[in-house]
């Protein structure tokens, strides 16, 4: 199994700043929209947050970059639709993600009046099917909305699909960032060890105290944990703490 850290979301330079917690929620913002969007910031109900956390920049009506996409059923829980494309796509191709894995969402969010810049995770996916969109876009996810599935946004366009759900809490289980430390320092899980993540194989990455300097760009960082049953627990306890009402 795999588990791949994947980083999204409003930072210092996509959008301008860190997204907003609000009332105890991480409220994940969309990137502003690129080769195709129908979905604006006051669609999602983002739209005073994007222009707050933008300074301005960003207003309501402008169109975001929906992705990933977390819908609701009724019946059996959330999905959750990805799209990724180009040289992050081919990262994961290469490293052999598929079904059964799956993706942690992260970002850089602060309390909305205050709080240091943190990274964070605020959702999950797990992979249950993978949607090639080189040839044509299923129908669904064009009536979806989904950005990757309205226009092409690269040779190798590609819709992770599967159960998921975001954090309706900021709990310390969730947070990456050490406590006082600059946005890429982070607690890293015991089980996470050096050479175990995909674009960190410098030794300097790797500190002690369980500190890992992370990579300061990037999407897609990969962990292949195998068998081994403590990334496995690590992981549902992530899962329930975004599950947690």
């Amino acid at each position: 199994m795999r588990i791949v850290f994947s980083r999204k979301g409003f930072d210092s330079a996509a959008g301008g700043g860190p997204s907003p917690i609000v009332d105890g929620r991480p409220l994940s913002l969309p990137i502003p929209a690129g080769a195709a969007s129908r979905t604006s910031y006051d669609d999602l109900g983002l739209g005073e947050h994007a222009q707050r956390a933008s300074r301005g920049r960003i207003a309501g009506a402008d169109l975001c970059h929906h992705d990933p996409m977390f819908l609701e059923e009724k019946d059996s829980g959330g999905t959750c639709l990805f799209g990724q494309c180009g040289a992050a796509q081919t990262h994961l191709v290469n490293q052999g993600v598929g079904q059964g894995d799956v993706f942690v969402f992260f970002g850089l969010f602060r309390e909305e009046a205050s709080g240091e810049p943190h990274h964070r995770i605020f959702g999950y996916m797990e992979v249950a099917e993978i949607v090639d969109l080189t040839k044509a876009s299923p129908p669904e996810l064009v009536a979806a909305g989904h950005p990757h599935a309205l226009a092409p946004h690269g040779r190798n366009d590609t819709v992770y699909r599967g159960p998921g759900a975001t954090a309706r809490t900021a709990p310390d289980t969730l947070r990456l960032t050490v406590a006082g430390g600059p946005p890429t320092l982070w607690h890293r899980p015991q089980w996470l060890r050096p050479g175990g993540l995909s674009y960190h194989d410098r030794a300097d990455r790797w500190l002690p105290g369980q500190r890992l300097r992370s990579v300061a760009r990037g999407q897609e960082f990969v962990a292949d944990v195998g068998r081994r049953q403590a990334p496995r627990n690590w992981l549902g306890g992530v899962i329930a703490a975004i599950t947690a009402s």
